[in-house]
């Protein structure tokens, strides 16, 4: 078999292992397995290519990692977070600074307004905030 086919094999290895494990580092070991490879078609030594493989594997462990580590989504809230802040609600009951009712998503929420103006009832209204079963909103 020939060096670089068996290098190329540990590259896919190493990327089933990232796919398997997504950390980001078995990602790099398989880029510096195909560039090793690449090298390996007119280098044949084998020590020489471990060494190849050890430094360029390093350098984009080194250089690549960080960047890949940094492109995580800005958008990815869960829970009230995610489901109900900033989204928009229609008013069932009058909402001021004490009292209210709203509704989203077939769901009933106790409401207070942030302002000191009055929500009338059918209108809609933004949600902004939530303090335990409380939503605080804005009219919209």
């Amino acid at each position: 078999m020939h060096l670089w086919l068996f290098i190329c094999i540990i590259g896919v290895a190493l990327c089933i292992l990232e796919i398997l494990t997504p950390t980001m580092f078995f990602l790099n070991l398989a880029i510096g397995a195909f560039l090793t490879a690449i090298i390996s078609v007119w280098f044949h030594n084998v020590t020489g290519l471990i060494v190849i493989f050890v430094v360029i594997s390093s350098i984009v462990l080194a250089f690549l990692r960080p960047l890949l580590l940094k492109r995580e989504p800005k958008e990815n809230k869960t829970g009230i977070e995610g489901k109900y802040i900033g989204k928009i609600a229609k008013v069932e009951s009058e909402i001021t600074k004490n009292s209210g009712v709203i509704s989203i998503y077939g769901e009933r929420w106790e409401a207070r307004n942030i302002y000191d103006d009055i929500i009338p009832e059918g209108a809609e209204a933004r949600i902004v905030r939530n303090e335990s079963l409380i939503m605080f909103v804005e009219k919209v």
